[in-house]
Protein backbone atom coordinates (compact mmCIF):
# COMPACT_ATOMS: atom_id res chain seq x y z
CA UNK A 1 0.00 0.00 0.00
CA UNK A 2 1.33 3.77 -0.80
CA UNK A 3 2.21 5.89 1.80
CA UNK A 4 0.81 9.31 1.51
CA UNK A 5 3.57 12.13 1.83
CA UNK A 6 3.92 14.16 4.34
CA UNK A 7 4.10 18.45 3.38
CA UNK A 8 7.21 18.48 4.79
CA UNK A 9 8.36 14.65 3.26
CA UNK A 10 7.29 17.00 -0.22
CA UNK A 11 9.22 20.00 0.61
CA UNK A 12 6.27 22.22 1.66
CA UNK A 13 5.93 24.88 3.99
CA UNK A 14 3.05 26.00 6.19
CA UNK A 15 2.17 28.44 3.71
CA UNK A 16 2.38 26.45 0.61
CA UNK A 17 -0.91 25.37 -0.32
CA UNK A 18 -3.08 24.36 -3.56
CA UNK A 19 -2.93 27.79 -4.98
CA UNK A 20 -6.13 27.18 -6.63
CA UNK A 21 -7.89 27.84 -3.41
CA UNK A 22 -6.18 31.09 -3.11
CA UNK A 23 -7.74 31.85 -6.78
CA UNK A 24 -10.88 30.80 -6.06
CA UNK A 25 -11.09 33.24 -3.11
CA UNK A 26 -10.06 35.82 -5.06
CA UNK A 27 -12.80 35.44 -7.46
CA UNK A 28 -15.48 34.84 -5.06
CA UNK A 29 -14.10 37.46 -2.74
CA UNK A 30 -14.68 40.33 -5.49
CA UNK A 31 -18.42 38.35 -6.37
CA UNK A 32 -19.32 39.82 -2.68
CA UNK A 33 -17.68 42.56 -2.70
CA UNK A 34 -14.38 41.91 -0.28
CA UNK A 35 -11.74 44.04 -2.08
CA UNK A 36 -9.18 43.56 0.59
CA UNK A 37 -6.27 41.00 -0.47
CA UNK A 38 -6.13 39.03 3.26
CA UNK A 39 -2.27 37.61 2.23
CA UNK A 40 1.14 38.54 3.04
CA UNK A 41 1.96 41.13 0.14
CA UNK A 42 5.05 39.21 -0.39
CA UNK A 43 3.30 35.50 -1.35
CA UNK A 44 2.59 33.36 -3.68
CA UNK A 45 -0.78 33.38 -2.20
CA UNK A 46 -1.11 37.13 -2.75
CA UNK A 47 -0.91 36.89 -5.93
CA UNK A 48 -2.67 34.09 -6.80
CA UNK A 49 -5.86 36.06 -5.10
CA UNK A 50 -4.87 38.72 -7.02
CA UNK A 51 -4.77 36.99 -10.50
CA UNK A 52 -8.44 34.81 -9.27
CA UNK A 53 -9.98 39.19 -8.33
CA UNK A 54 -8.52 40.34 -11.56
CA UNK A 55 -10.33 37.59 -13.47
CA UNK A 56 -13.65 37.82 -12.17
CA UNK A 57 -13.58 41.94 -12.72
CA UNK A 58 -12.80 41.25 -16.12
CA UNK A 59 -15.42 38.69 -16.95
CA UNK A 60 -17.76 41.22 -14.97
CA UNK A 61 -16.33 43.87 -16.85
CA UNK A 62 -17.51 41.98 -20.59
CA UNK A 63 -20.47 41.56 -19.17
CA UNK A 64 -21.15 45.28 -18.33
CA UNK A 65 -20.04 46.29 -21.83
CA UNK A 66 -22.02 43.62 -23.34
CA UNK A 67 -25.21 44.63 -21.65
CA UNK A 68 -24.78 48.35 -22.83
CA UNK A 69 -24.28 47.27 -26.10
CA UNK A 70 -27.46 45.79 -26.54
CA UNK A 71 -28.96 48.01 -24.42
CA UNK A 72 -28.00 51.01 -26.74
CA UNK A 73 -29.16 49.26 -29.45
CA UNK A 74 -32.62 48.56 -28.17
CA UNK A 75 -32.64 52.68 -26.97
CA UNK A 76 -32.27 53.59 -30.88
CA UNK A 77 -34.87 51.52 -31.99
CA UNK A 78 -37.19 52.41 -29.21
CA UNK A 79 -36.61 55.99 -29.95
CA UNK A 80 -37.51 55.57 -33.79
CA UNK A 81 -34.26 55.15 -35.92
CA UNK A 82 -34.19 52.71 -38.03
CA UNK A 83 -31.48 51.26 -39.49
CA UNK A 84 -31.56 50.22 -43.58
CA UNK A 85 -29.33 47.38 -44.69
Amino acid sequence: MKKTLTRKERGLGKYDAPLKVQFQKGFDDFKRGRVGNPFHRDTMQHREWNRGFNKAWYENLKRVITYEKTRNRGKRMAEGEVQHV
